[in-house]
Parts: C-alpha cells; structure tokens; sequence
C-alpha cells in the first residue's frame, strides 16, 4: 500500500504543494485507487496534478465523516473529474455522513446533497466494517469504550426539525492489515484515536501496530485526556506515528515523549507491505 497526504494543515519543507486546515489521502492498494477525504477546496486537485497523481480512474471515495473541511472538495472532483465516468466509483462512509450540521450559527456539514452525488457515485454507506480489498477496512461506526475521549459534542445536528448536540458517529477511520501489523488511517479522529485503534485492533484481530497517521483531534486538550491518551501510546509502542491535520502543538510534543512522532503534511509519501 501507498499513502500520499494530498492536503494538510502543513505542507513539508521543499516540496512546493499547497495546504489547507483539511484532510485528503490518496491510497494505492491492490490496484485499487481510493481517495479518503476530499479537504475544503480544490487544493487535493492542485496537489495532485502537481505530483502527477491521476484521480480520473479512483475506485472509490471514502469519507472519514461528514464536515466540511473533509468533503466540500466533492464539489471540485465532480465538476472537473466525474463528468462522464463509468462506471461510477464508490463512495463509501458512514449512513449519517450527509446531516445537516451547524456550529455557532455556521453550517460545518457535508454542503453536498446526497441526490446530487448518487449521480456521480455508486453509494456504500454502512455502519459495519467494510473490506474494501483483502487487506484494507473501513471501520465504520467506532464503539466509544473509554471514559476520555468523544464526550463533547462538537455543533449541533438537524433531525425532525430540531437542534441535537452532535457527536459525530460517523467518524470512522480505515485500517490496512500489513505483513508486520496494522497501519490505522484516520480523518479527524472525533471519536477518539484511542478507540480506533482498539476496534482496528478488534476487527483485524491484530495486537501489533505499525503507524498511525491522520487527525487525532487533540486540540487544546484538557491535561487528563492528554495524559490518558500519551499512556496509551507508550503502552501500544507504534513503529512510528504521523499526527496531522487536527492536532496541536502541544499535543504532539506530548506524544513525542511517549512514541516516535514523524513530520506529517503535504507531499509525505508512506509505502506499507
């Protein structure tokens, strides 16, 4: 498997891409193309063409979740990619990925109609783990078994005319089971990165972690979460560890101390066997 960070917060010293507070990972595997995450803008489609990275024959678009700065991109790639492509590729996330989404009065949600992309997508939306080839798996819905992570709600969420704290369940993450141990992939990490790599570890039956790369949602994180989350990496020891996108700081100066925290952004090429 092949990982490129198409968007990020950052880009990496000398390679002259463009970044945006967002998320977007080109994925090869198996012969298979997948997109996971589509950033704010058309910054993905910049980057790409820039690396000479083709997005006209992807297999599937995966969504991590259903905010903005993770899939308002959609808008770019179906304008200038999907016009007559067939047939037409996945998009593979969680049922709950389209909600219409507010925070402090602004919409932060997918602002993409699900009718509009059924026209440009072939729809695989599951709660359940996917295989999405043999050795690659959307999680789905991540179970939230520690008392540290996932317990504020981030906005609000429209349902039946009213306003309901949003805890974002369909924040998922993908998994790839390589010959040494598991490579778990995330988008924002709303649901805790601890509890991803727990269910990525239950799901693949699989103890050994190679890296975790992506957001982990550590932003001015209270000391008690920051100290529960850096004992649990010391105690899961990854190979190495690339903190992205939302994540401080001060949060990965905390992880440094504990695990071996790598220089993730824009142009970071990843190769897993």
């Amino acid at each position: 498997m092949k990982i490129t960070m198409l968007v990020d917060n950052n880009t990496i010293i000398d390679s002259y891409y463009v970044g945006e507070p967002a998320v977007s990972y080109f994925i090869e595997e198996s012969g298979h193309k997948y997109l996971f995450d589509a950033g704010y803008s058309d910054v993905f489609l910049q980057n790409a063409e820039a690396m000479n990275i083709s997005l006209d024959d992807l297999s599937g678009v995966i969504l991590s979740h259903g905010h903005n700065d993770h899939t308002r991109g959609l808008t770019y790639l179906i304008k200038q990619k999907f016009r007559n492509i067939l047939p037409k590729p996945s998009l593979i996330a969680h049922p709950e990925v389209f909600l219409t989404r507010t925070e402090n009065g602004e919409e932060i949600g997918c602002p993409i109609k699900k009718s509009v992309l059924e026209k440009f997508f072939s729809f695989n939306l599951s709660r359940k783990p996917l295989w999405l080839t043999n050795r690659l798996v959307f999680l789905g819905e991540i179970e939230r078994l520690n008392d540290f992570e996932a317990k504020n709600p981030v906005g609000m969420f429209q349902e039946d005319l009213k306003n309901i704290p949003d805890y974002v369940m369909d924040d998922s993450a993908l998994v790839y089971r390589a010959k040494n141990g598991l490579v778990i992939i995330a988008g924002c990490s709303h649901s805790g990165i601890c509890n991803i790599i727990e269910q990525a570890k239950k799901v693949c039956q699989e103890e050994r972690v190679i890296n975790v790369i992506g957001g982990f949602h550590l932003l001015h994180t209270s000391p008690e979460r920051m100290k529960r989350t850096c004992d649990y990496f010391r105690a899961l020891q990854p190979v190495e560890v690339y903190a992205a996108h939302c994540t401080d700081l001060n949060a990965k100066i905390a992880l440094s101390a504990v695990t071996s925290v790598k220089e993730a952004g824009v142009g970071v090429e990843l190769y897993y066997e």
